[in-house]
């Protein structure tokens, strides 16, 4: 495995310097980090509606799942939409394992964190797997928002069910996306 410190440069963290919003701009109310196996621009759709709402209140970070690409250092892009929220996608290069992508994310998370002052914050799941790189974390509240039963999905990974489990006995807060799921969760 790879260093962790040769994946991600700190120089380069941010490749978008768009985001400049100050922590306290909205009366110390905690930060929302929202971990999502969505991307924010495909459709707007449930986390769209509830995110942009969120943001009227406070900072919302959107961080979506990795894109990678051949000969590119680890970064985020960063960036303020008009409705307030900022987007997080990590970029990583192509060929590392599934333990050096979850390092990689939890590096570049935590430059995130420590560049935007974030401090208060709630956790906001829509994929369990980011337990991976999110279990260090100290969050004032976490909440799951359970769209569909993404353990059904084609390519889903085997872990999922068991960090899915996991993450609702971590959960304060449990959402789903109808009553059969209610029911089965």
């Amino acid at each position: 495995m790879r260093d962790n410190n040769e994946l991600v440069s700190n120089n380069k963290a941010f490749d978008n310097k768009s985001y400049e919003a100050p922590e306290d701009s909205f009366d110390n109310a905690p930060d929302l980090i929202c971990l999502s196996h969505l991307r924010w621009d495909f459709v707007f759709q449930r986390p769209q509606h509830l995110l942009t709402r969120c943001a009227r209140e406070r900072r919302v970070f959107f961080i979506e799942e990795p894109t990678f690409a051949p000969g590119q250092d680890a970064h985020l892009d960063v960036s303020l939409r008009d409705s307030g929220v900022c987007v997080v996608i990590p970029r990583l290069p192509e060929g590392l394992s599934e333990e050096e992508i979850q390092a990689a994310q939890k590096v570049l998370l935590d430059d995130l964190f420590a560049k935007c002052k974030v401090r208060d914050y709630l956790l906001w799941y829509y994929t369990p797997m980011a337990l991976a790189f999110t279990r260090h974390l100290t969050p004032l509240g976490v909440i799951y928002d359970c769209m569909d039963e993404l353990s059904a999905f084609k390519g889903a990974p085997t872990s999922l069910r068991e960090r899915e489990l996991d993450l609702l006995k971590r959960a304060d807060v449990v959402f789903t996306g109808g009553q059969s799921l209610y029911e089965a969760k």
